[in-house]
């Protein structure tokens, strides 16, 4: 399976996301399952932003080697679900062929009625990026209960 986090510009939420997804992958020994992240208007190859580089730091996770991707059709047909901060990024992933594998991320954590875009901590402190570190957090602890819920049930 593979997950593809999407944002705008990829420096800040979805390379946070795709770093906390590696982590708790790995923390829950979850086998075949592959992580990336893409923005809506990314600039190819930027860094990942001051605030989301310190903030991973702080949780021991290492961004330095990140470098922004645009969204493209071709990461789109590549992954099996896309989960968006916002719906503008939505929009753009099923316009890319991503109708059906496309979620906002809260929608597919908690159900439509917790539909909601994911705070955006661009030009914001340390205290902003925080926020946001810990909200994705527990958006992808709990899409990560439903994909394994998913996996164990029987095919029918």
């Amino acid at each position: 399976m593979h997950l593809l986090f999407v944002c705008t510009g990829n420096t800040c939420r979805s390379p946070l996301a795709e770093a906390i997804a590696r982590r708790l992958i790995l923390e829950r020994h979850l086998v075949d399952i592959d992580v990336s992240s893409a923005g809506t208007s990314a600039w190819a190859d930027a860094p990942a932003s001051d605030g989301s580089l310190l903030v991973a730091l702080e949780q021991a996770l290492d961004l330095g080697d990140h470098r922004a991707r645009p969204l493209a059709p071709e990461s789109v047909a590549k992954a099996d679900l896309i989960l968006t901060m916002g719906p503008h990024h939505l929009d753009r992933a099923e316009a890319l062929g991503g109708t059906g594998r496309s979620w906002l991320l809260t929608a597919y954590a908690g159900g439509p009625s917790n539909a909601r875009a994911v705070s955006d901590p661009f030009g914001g402190d340390l205290t902003v990026y925080r926020a946001t570190f810990d909200e994705l957090t527990r958006e992808i602890g709990a899409v990560l209960d439903r994909v394994e819920a998913e996996r164990s049930r029987p095919s029918a």
